[in-house]
């Protein structure tokens, strides 16, 4: 799986040329309600083994969390389950928000 800076998905982006992948966000409803990125799609990490059939292993799938462990984590079972473009946020939302979005409600 590779890692992702949130400078270099802020380029991705922001890149028209590029489809744009799609954001899993894996933390808890409260984080997710407190910040996420635009158009991240929640899905808590412990629903992830009950609902990964629900998403396109074909897509190319950036997974989020607070600082990068827990989607680091989802990333590599997905990895498992056959989904072959798996980027990880480094830093999660916390590095965005450092990065990228600094007006982003942290905690």
């Amino acid at each position: 799986m590779q890692q992702l800076s949130a400078r270099d998905l802020a380029a991705w982006l922001a890149d028209e040329t590029r489809t744009n992948p799609v954001l899993l966000d894996v933390r808890e409803p409260w984080e997710f309600a407190m910040c996420h990125l635009e158009n991240s799609q929640p899905l808590p990490m412990n629903e992830i083994p009950s609902r990964f059939q629900e998403l396109d292993e074909d897509a190319e799938m950036v997974v989020i969390c607070h600082h990068g462990m827990r989607s680091y984590q989802v990333g590599v079972f997905l990895e498992r389950q056959g989904f072959g473009h798996v980027y990880n946020l480094a830093g999660g939302v916390d590095g965005w928000a450092g990065e990228v979005e600094p007006a982003m409600a942290r905690y």
